[in-house]
């Protein structure tokens, strides 16, 4: 039987053969809900609404209005049962069976054997428990396992309904006024740009982990590697059981507020969480680093009870000279070098038990978020606003964090895969970013597929991408009741400990958007300063800074006027989290949803604008001809901007952000208007996508610019990268990966030279700058050349720059339209194309962006009469026979998932101006593992163009 189970588990995890450690994967699970009026199979790990999908109860719930007619399963209660027989039939008389569970969504009764083992109510927990005594005296031969998981709406009503309940005065989504109180992924309940299902499940992988003071430590009959496991948990059974383990890299002497000194060794702290039923007075820890032919030497840790109900931490330290290893460093400065750690733990009476030891990856960076005041000559020497620092620095170096926010990838998690994640992690990397924001509202990611399902820390480190790390707190003041709180303490070390081993991580922040509600309620409730005292994140993602780091101090409204604090504020932000949601909840940011005031700087900073997806995309989901229109019921109820705040259906405030997305279009842009309608509806989706392109793009250049300037700009992290379903949001990539215009905007505009015009209507002046990311300084030429929109080049000038570290160089600042436009040439009629060439890291780079006096709405536009030819490789050149075709577009066809690159320099390309006579040719990269059409037919690809008041090329709309 256990070969019949170590096979099932191959087949489940190809890389890893299970033998004491079995996988709850291969049991026979059912399903029903409350009434038991339904019972269909089920998997593990897996979630409700999948099961009941598989099962053929419902259709897929991101089909149509299924987020509103499938709203009876959030009401009911389901429960999972599998007999636990075929893993427990060889249990010998003397082994302990461990019962892990990696994560359960989210109220929930297990019991084994008819015994009853534990309730939990925290989504972002792991849990253990011996069950061996259940599983040798079954209650009337009850053999099964059962999790019988709540309704988390019905408990949120239920608890927030008891005396001692703290409610918090805040606004809501769907499930309003409830998910304080539940440690859940808080979107689960709704948001503004995703549908509120509520899940519930048995969403990651667990585990029976049997122990044996006789067995074999490194279970050498079935591990691969009987010296080291690949994993912690591969490293268990025989007779040790690793729960937790904990692997953090510092310098000696670094302290979380000061500098870390760079010189210093580096100091690798290890810690384990253990059980045991084998006691060990004299363990030891072994850390070794084989590629470096590094090894700690047994290092000797606490003791080791004999324990299986509760964990044991043992805890070592490692010194390593400081040039011995390489530093890991973000993608975009440097390599981000890994070593594998080697762990082994050898307990006193290791003669008849040898020893348990696992590999882990990890590197040596430090990184440090610098919050500290501005020292005095350098706010004189360099003409910086008084205030605080705040940014990153890594190796001690300070960087320009470029990134965006990461929020769940799917409703149901269980789903998700780590193919799926990885692309979207690999297209961050592509369009230039160094940082991703987990955002507070979510879920703690995870690191490896084995525990967490799919994994996104660890592909983090390979990319060499930051991960901004949050708990998960998000536009709510959260009680302090003493059982929430006793809940989230595990919670917490529990995640961090297991994150601290990723060199992506660059901190931690304490939530999303709270420190703003904190004060708005400090100020205008009586009991305000109650909030106030409770809540104490650090970093929150706006925050006005610190007062003090030694005592810890958050600055609140301590400020002065003039100055800039923390990473959001007037009169100009330091470092900038787009964040997109109510106004009254977060006075830190400033919203402005006018499209008139899109690109007028003197405004900034703006909030960014939403979109929709594409027309391939809502073919996914519309169920009906008639669907397939810009304000159509369907299209309309996925725009949660602004939410509903309750369970009215469809959102009846979406006509609001359905007409910020219109009048922008109709502002900037040449409106949508065919006789076809699918034609008309998809060309409104992709118009949608140009515009915020166009004005996330602008104040990006703006906050990038600012790093030479009086605020010090050095980061700006976009709301947001990846998206949840297909609707209304502010994301760069669609649900299937495909990516918007916006996502190749940022793969411009984050390039690490840029190029940009800066336009401020009010006095008619033009600035042109060229802006660095760069450490050492940047020599180069810039280019600018005016055209008509027939495409005649009508005058061009270049002009050398030399740009300093971090900083920008103005290579033209001039006033009045006079002084600007082409002699003889209305604004109407011209256009200006800028780029540059410059040598960094010892090779040649360039950059490019335009100029458009006017709208493109009331710009006298030229049919660009677009040919499109084919080459091998999915290569395509693209020709103006007529006029300039600003934002020429190309789309790759429904199945397919990658991105179109410039055929010369790989980077990517899309959404540009193609001007006659200088054809364009790019490739389509595909990503072989998502899409679902292996050898896409280049005849159905697909291009679009601005002008006049319609759209050219565009072939074929299934």
């Amino acid at each position: 039987m256990r070969a019949i189970l170590s096979f099932v588990a191959a087949t489940l995890w190809p890389t890893f053969a299970l033998g004491d450690v079995l996988t709850l994967s291969s049991l026979q699970w059912t399903l029903k809900n409350a009434n038991g009026s339904i019972v269909v199979p089920a998997k593990v790990p897996s979630q409700a609404h999948l099961d009941l999908l598989e099962a053929g109860i419902i259709t897929e719930p991101l089909l149509g209005i299924n987020d509103f007619t499938q709203r009876w399963i959030v009401n009911d209660n389901w429960t999972y049962t599998a007999d636990l027989t075929p893993l427990t039939e060889d249990l010998s008389a003397d082994a302990r069976a461990l019962l892990v569970f990696y994560g359960i969504d989210t109220l929930a009764n297990i019991t084994v054997s008819g015994h009853p083992v534990a309730w939990v109510s925290n989504q972002f927990q792991q849990y253990v428990y011996d069950v061996t005594d259940f599983i040798v005296a079954p209650v009337h031969n009850d053999t099964n396992i059962t999790v019988a998981l709540e309704s988390a709406y019905l408990y949120g009503l239920n608890v927030t309904s008891r005396p001692d309940a703290e409610i918090s005065p805040t606004g809501d989504f769907e499930y309003a006024g409830i998910r304080q109180y539940i440690r859940k992924t808080q979107s689960d309940f709704g948001w503004d740009w995703g549908p509120a299902f509520v899940p519930s499940g048995i969403f990651k992988p667990a585990y029976l982990v049997t122990l044996s003071p006789n067995g074999n430590p490194n279970n050498t009959t079935s591990k691969c590697d009987p010296e080291s496991a690949s994993h912690p948990l591969l490293a268990s059974g025989g007779s040790v059981f690793i729960e937790e383990s904990s692997l953090e890299i510092s310098k000696v002497g670094e302290t979380p507020i000061a500098a870390p000194n760079q010189t210093a060794d580096w100091l690798v702290n290890v810690t384990l969480g253990v059980r045991s039923v084998v006691g060990a007075d004299f363990p030891t820890l072994t850390i070794s680093i084989p590629e470096l032919n590094l090894s700690s030497g047994p290092l000797t840790v606490g003791t080791i009870p004999v324990a299986t109900n509760v964990t044991a931490f043992l805890s070592a330290n490692f010194t390593i000279p400081d040039g011995v290893p390489e530093r890991w460093w973000p993608h975009n400065l440097g390599t981000p070098k890994l070593y594998n750690f080697t762990i082994t733990l050898a307990l006193s009476n290791a003669s008849s038990n040898g020893a348990v030891s696992f590999t882990t990856r990890s590197g040596f960076r430090t990184v440090q978020l610098v919050q500290t005041p501005y020292p005095t000559d350098e706010l004189a020497a360099r003409g910086i606003i008084p205030g605080d620092q705040w940014h990153f620095e890594v190796n001690g170096k300070p960087f320009y964090t470029m990134g965006t926010n990461i929020i769940p990838f799917d409703p149901f998690y269980a789903r998700m895969t780590s193919a799926q994640v990885r692309w979207v992690l690999e297209s961050a990397v592509k369009s230039g970013q160094n940082m991703l924001r987990v955002w507070g509202g979510g879920i703690y990611q995870p690191s490896d597929e084995l525990t967490g399902g799919y994994d996104f820390y660890s592909a983090c480190d390979e990319l060499g991408i930051f991960a901004w790390s949050e708990l998960i707190f998000s536009d709510a003041l959260y009680p302090i009741n003493d059982w929430l709180l006793a809940s989230v303490d595990p919670e917490v070390r529990q995640n961090v400990r297991r994150i601290n081993r990723h060199p992506s991580n660059a901190q931690w922040a304490g939530g999303n958007e709270i420190e703003g509600i904190v004060i708005s309620v400090n100020q205008t409730l009586a009991n305000g300063t109650h909030y106030l005292d409770e809540v104490a994140y650090t970093d929150c993602s706006t925050t006005r800074g610190v007062l003090s780091l030694d005592p810890y101090e958050i600055r609140y409204n301590n400020k002065t006027p003039g100055f800039i604090y923390g990473n959001g504020g007037e009169p100009v932000v330091v470092f900038t989290i787009q964040m997109l949601s109510k106004p009254a909840a977060c006075p830190l940011e400033r919203y402005n949803y006018d499209a008139s005031q899109a690109f007028n700087y003197s405004t900034y900073p703006l909030s960014s604008f939403h979109s929709l997806p594409s027309f391939y995309s809502w073919e996914e989901v519309l169920t009906s001809p008639e669907d397939f229109s810009f304000n159509s019921t369907v299209v309309a109820s996925r725009d949660h901007h602004p939410p509903a705040g309750n369970l009215s259906w469809p959102n009846p405030n979406a006509p609001q952000g359905q007409g910020q997305m219109t009048m922008a279009v109709e502002l900037w842009l040449p409106t949508p208007n065919t006789t076809d309608a699918n034609q008309t509806f998809a060309q409104w989706c992709w118009s949608t996508q140009i515009f915020q392109s166009l004005n996330m793009v602008s104040e990006i250049a703006f906050y990038r610019r600012g790093a030479g300037r009086g605020e010090n700009n050095l980061g700006a992290l976009v709301w947001q990268l990846n998206d949840i379903w297909q609707g209304a949001s502010w994301s760069a990539i669609e649900y299937s990966g495909r990516w918007k215009a916006l996502q190749y905007g940022m793969a411009n505009i984050y390039s690490p030279v840029v190029i940009y015009p800066f336009w401020t209507p009010e006095n008619q002046t033009l600035e042109v700058t060229v802006t660095s990311d760069r450490w050492d300084i940047v020599n180069g030429t810039a280019q600018l050349t005016w055209y008509d929109w027939i495409g005649n080049e009508l005058n061009s000038s270049a002009t050398a720059f030399s740009v300093p570290s971090l900083n920008n160089s103005v290579i033209l600042h001039t006033q009045g339209l006079d002084n600007i436009l082409p002699e003889g040439k209305a604004s109407e009629d011209v256009w200006m194309l800028l780029n540059l060439t410059a040598e960094i890291d010892n090779r040649t780079v360039t950059h490019e962006q335009f100029f458009t006096p006017v709208s493109l709405a009331t710009a006298n536009l030229v049919d660009p009469a677009i040919d499109l030819a084919t080459g091998p490789n999915l290569t395509f050149t693209l020709s103006a026979r007529g006029g300039v075709a600003p934002f020429t577009w190309l789309d790759h066809p429904a199945g397919t998932v990658g991105f179109f690159a410039d055929n010369t320099t790989g980077l990517p390309l899309n959404g540009f101006f193609l001007v006659p006579g200088i054809d364009r040719t790019v490739q389509f990269v595909p990503n072989s593992l998502l899409s679902k059409v292996a050898e896409p037919d280049p005849a159905d690809f697909i291009t679009l163009a601005t002008y006049g008041t319609s759209y050219g090329g565009l072939h074929e709309v299934r």
